[in-house]
């Protein structure tokens, strides 16, 4: 039996939505409010991490495989340069060619929403595969790899 207890797996399952939930709630209101992208995203990614912890690799990489995360976190960053070069059409790097909403309505900020939005699957993305890959390397130990590259 993988991952820890029975009463540890109910709980982040039913409390993993809500993770995703109130992370995406950060990312579209970061403009509003406090938080945004990169807020957003750690909270997201939390909630993968979390599935990881309570059920295993299996569990987490079916929900957001290794090469899911690896696109969703170069869509990312290439989403974020092109939101940034659009700005170029207008006159310079991150110019607001979007226009101005109603003040502390959702789509008043221009191109800050959307830049939250790729930033935020950046660093969600980021996180999950830096926390995995510690996660499959967890068994080799510093001393390990010093006496290999030694020898």
């Amino acid at each position: 039996m993988k991952g820890l207890s029975l009463i540890v797996k109910t709980i982040s399952d039913f409390v993993v939505a809500f993770i995703i939930i109130f992370g995406a709630y950060i990312v579209l209101y970061g403009h509003l409010t406090p938080g945004g992208g990169f807020a957003g995203g750690v909270i997201i990614a939390s909630a993968f991490i979390l599935l990881m912890l309570a059920h295993g690799r299996e569990v987490a990489f079916s929900k957001l495989g290794e090469r899911a995360a690896h696109i969703l976190d170069s869509a990312g960053a290439l989403a974020f340069l092109l939101i940034g070069w659009a700005g170029v059409v207008g006159g310079y790097f991150f110019m607001n060619v979007f226009g101005r909403g109603e003040q502390f309505r959702l789509l008043s900020s221009g191109m800050i929403l959307p830049a939250n939005i790729a930033i935020a699957f950046k660093v969600a993305s980021s996180l999950f595969l830096v926390f995995s890959a510690l996660a499959i390397f967890r068994r080799r130990s510093f001393r390990s790899m010093i006496e290999g590259e030694l020898r």
